[in-house]
């Protein structure tokens, strides 16, 4: 089973960079169990409004938002392997 991961970002964002940082870290370590999709709300706002967010960043699983604001690594180790099982 593979886990969508989606990230949404926006440019003006300070701690975006800090929650793509940790799903890149995760991805080099599951690399066949993860697919990764990086979304800039301001370029894809549809994407956005589908989950009804409010905020960034945000990180979805399968769907599924699971954090707003940036996950430490182990916070989203612990959610996808929740999804794996």
């Amino acid at each position: 089973m593979v886990v969508k991961v989606e990230v949404f970002t926006s440019p003006s964002c300070p701690y975006c960079p800090m929650a793509v940082q940790v799903v890149e870290e995760v991805e080099k370590e599951m690399p066949n169990d993860l697919e990764v999709e990086k979304i800039d709300i301001m370029k894809d706002r549809e994407k956005a409004i589908e989950y009804g967010l409010m905020a960034v960043p945000a990180v979805a699983l399968n769907g599924v938002v699971r954090f707003v604001g940036a996950p430490n690594k182990e916070e989203l180790l612990s959610a996808i392997k929740e999804e794996l099982q």
